[in-house]
C-alpha cells in the first residue's frame, strides 16, 4: 500500500518559512494563527495552537496540546507542559513553568448564556513561578515571583512571592527559594537558607520575603542553574 504523502497548505507553509526565517520551530501538526509574535528559540509542539494577537518570548517552550488564546502575553524562558490552555487575560513574565494539564480562568462567574467577552479578568503570573500538575487559578488574581503552587491545588486569592501554595482552597504552608526548595525555619536572625543553592532569604516586612544573595530578576550563575540533588535527598535538610 503506498505511503500517504502529507501536503501543506499554502497558509501552512508560510508559517513554516516564516517561523524558521525568524529562529522559532513550529511543530507540523500545530497551528499559528496571524498576526502574533513569537521569540527567538521558541518550540511550539505537537497540535498545539497559538492565537493571532498573542505574545510569546525567547526561548519558551509549548509542549503537546497547548492553546494560546488573543491577548495573551508570555515572557522569555516560559515552559508550557501538556494540555494547558492560555485564555485571554493572562500575563506570563518571564521563566514561569505552568505544569502538566493545570488549568488557568478568565471569568469567575461562567454562564453558557451570559456573553462576557468584555469581561475577561487578569491574572499575573510574576517571574519565575511555578504551577504543578493539574492545580487551577481561578482569574482575576497575581501569584508573586517565585511563588509554588503543589499539584492539585486550587488557587483562588493573591499569593506572595516565594510562597509555597498546597491543598484546595490553597493555603501557604511555608516559604520556598527560587530553586524550588522549601526554606529552612529562619534563625535568630530572620535567615532561611535553600538547601540546595545556600542561598539566604529573608522576611524583609510582613509577607515579604527577598533573596539577600541574587536579585530576583537577575539569571542564575550557570552552576547554580543545574540540578544536581534530587528534591526527595534535599526537603529533608
Amino acid at each position: 500500500m503506498p505511503k500517504k504523502v502529507y501536503a501543506m497548505t499554502k497558509k501552512e507553509l508560510t508559517s513554516r518559512q516564516e517561523s524558521q526565517s525568524q529562529g522559532y520551530f513550529v511543530h507540523e501538526s500545530a497551528y499559528v494563527d496571524r498576526p502574533c509574535e513569537i521569540g527567538s528559540g521558541t518550540k511550539i509542539w505537537h497540535f498545539s495552537h497559538i492565537m493571532k494577537d498573542a505574545k510569546i518570548g525567547e526561548n519558551c517552550i509549548f509542549g503537546q496540546n497547548v492553546s494560546v488564546a488573543s491577548g495573551v502575553v508570555i515572557g522569555n524562558n516560559v515552559k508550557v507542559q501538556n494540555n494547558v490552555s492560555i485564555y485571554t487575560g493572562a500575563i506570563i513574565e518571564d521563566n514561569v513553568f505552568l505544569g502538566p494539564s493545570c488549568v488557568l480562568t478568565n471569568v469567575i462567574n461562567p454562564r453558557s448564556q451570559i456573553v462576557r467577552h468584555s469581561l475577561y479578568e487578569k491574572t499575573i503570573f510574576r517571574h519565575g513561578t511555578t504551577v504543578g500538575a493539574n492545580a487551577t487559578i481561578v482569574c482575576g488574581i497575581e501569584l508573586g515571583w517565585y511563588s509554588f503552587i503543589a499539584a492539585g491545588a486550587v488557587v483562588t486569592k493573591d499569593v506572595q512571592g516565594y510562597a509555597l501554595m498546597m491543598g484546595v482552597p490553597a493555603k501557604q504552608v511555608g516559604w520556598i527559594s527560587r530553586h524550588g526548595i522549601p526554606l529552612s525555619e529562619p534563625d535568630a536572625d530572620g535567615i532561611m537558607i535553600c538547601p540546595e543553592s545556600g542561598y539566604c532569604y529573608k522576611e524583609v516586612e510582613p509577607g515579604v520575603v527577598r533573596c539577600l544573595d541574587l536579585d530576583e530578576e537577575a539569571p542564575l550563575p550557570p552552576k547554580k542553574a543545574v540540578g544536581r540533588v534530587s528534591y526527595n535527598d534535599l526537603k529533608g535538610k
